[in-house]
């Protein structure tokens, strides 16, 4: 009976010990696009958990949305913009609901894909090229369709600019530019000739950017600098446990490695770490 009774005590010690621990783990919320960075944090969730941080991850499929979550504390972080896109947040807010880009992870080139008209030489006067809609990736669209030799925009113009379809200077096709929110441009080349797509909607619609893309920004440019995707948090978390942790496993061999095997991104997400 005593040895029956010990058991017990031990087994119950086992699993006192193993729900404090459960209830030791810190759940970490993040806000992410599904394709590739919901994936990439999925990935990293078991190495979180050897951390003490538990990951739930909340789906966003609309740019606009993700930011003003995380500045209301309905999110820890967010994982889905590069900075253009975020100094062009912060700008529209107050002081205290601005936020900061902590661990730079990885670059997705962004690229012109055929619709009606299957390559950049054939296509003709008056054709519509969809791009999309908010402020910083439309300049990074219209800059890519002057890479293309498309279109001309103003000498002065950056990437830091807020430029829009009527800042063209010269089109010389009299291309229809049509603006779209991003997460539908996909689903516009049954209709339009072209579409500027961003990497992590046309990963997700089955595109290849390596493969499908009839013109792509270099990888080994600038744009690789100016748009890699970050982790983006409040200021005060800045010095926080799972923001160290956070970036000790997304900047991870096993992270490289994930980005620059899986076949399904081929070439569409680079790491920059």
């Amino acid at each position: 009976m005593k040895k029956l009774l010990s058991l017990v005590l031990a087994l119950a010690l086992v699993l006192s010990l193993g729900t404090a621990g459960a209830e030791a783990l810190k759940t970490i919320t993040i806000g992410a696009t599904p394709s590739p960075h919901q994936e990439v944090l999925e990935l990293i969730a078991d190495d979180l958990k050897e951390l003490g941080f538990e990951l739930k991850v909340i789906t966003f499929t609309e740019y606009p949305l993700p930011n003003p979550a995380l500045a209301n504390k309905e999110l820890d972080a967010n994982y889905f913009q590069h900075m253009p896109y975020l100094n062009a947040y912060n700008v529209t807010v107050d002081e205290k609901e601005q936020l900061f880009a902590a661990i730079p992870v990885h670059y997705e080139p962004y690229g012109i894909y055929a619709g009606k008209t299957k390559s950049l030489d054939a296509l003709p006067d008056g054709a519509t090229i969809t791009i999309t809609n908010d402020p910083s990736n439309e300049t990074r669209a219209l800059f890519l369709l002057r890479d293309a030799g498309l279109i001309t925009l103003p000498e002065d113009a950056t990437p830091e600019s807020s430029l829009i379809v009527l800042d063209i200077i010269d089109n010389p096709k009299n291309l229809n530019i049509v603006e779209v929110e991003a997460s539908t441009l996909p689903a516009t080349l049954d209709d339009a000739d072209l579409a500027v797509i961003n990497g992590n909607f046309a990963i997700g619609a089955g595109l290849s950017p390596a493969k499908d893309a009839l013109f792509l920004e270099p990888v080994e440019g600038e744009s690789a600098q100016i748009y890699a995707n970050y982790v983006v948090i409040r200021p005060e978390d800045t010095d926080a446990d799972f923001v160290a942790a956070l970036k000790t496993v997304l900047q991870s061999d096993k992270v490289k490695e994930y980005m620059l095997n899986n076949e399904a991104y081929a070439g569409g997400v680079i790491p920059m770490f």
